[in-house]
């Protein structure tokens, strides 16, 4: 299994996992089928304004995640777009994708990441460290908003 950045001519490859990982995981208990999208649009804003990373296992592309600053923020970044596919869920890879991305330079001149958090991923992310943002139970936009302080 290797991480590494994406190139343009996976975006698509990477959409198709995150639509099938909304589907066959628990965030399908949680959130409606307009919850399960994923545009090629997104993903290359996301690539170009920060890094994104996808995960391969021989070849194949099973997981990806993100991080870039936080509203232009050099003390803060977020972490975003954490998927895994359904079949490779729950044997390590989201928290390797999840410490990888900590270990990012945009990670190591923070002093607070963020993560949005689905409802099915707060479970997950507090296992990892981080909190509810201020301490509260916050929902926006779909998502909850977690935080670590590094």
């Amino acid at each position: 299994m290797i991480i590494e950045l994406i190139k343009e001519s996976e975006i698509q490859e990477v959409c198709n996992m995150v639509v099938r990982a909304c589907k066959y995981s628990d965030f399908a208990k949680f959130y409606p089928s307009q919850y399960f999208y994923c545009t090629y649009d997104e993903i290359k804003m996301k690539m170009d304004n920060g890094h994104f990373y996808v995960v391969k296992d021989n070849g194949k592309i099973i997981g990806c995640g993100g991080i870039a600053a936080y509203w232009d923020s050099i003390t803060e970044s977020w972490i975003h777009t954490i998927f895994v596919a359904p079949e490779y869920q729950r044997k390590g890879v989201g928290r390797k994708i999840v410490e990888f991305l900590e270990n990012d330079e945009y990670a190591k001149r923070a002093n607070r990441i963020e993560i949005h958090s689905a409802m099915s991923a707060i479970p997950f992310y507090r296992k990892l460290g981080y909190e509810h943002k201020n301490g509260q139970l916050i929902y926006a936009d779909g998502h909850f908003d977690l935080e670590k302080f590094v």
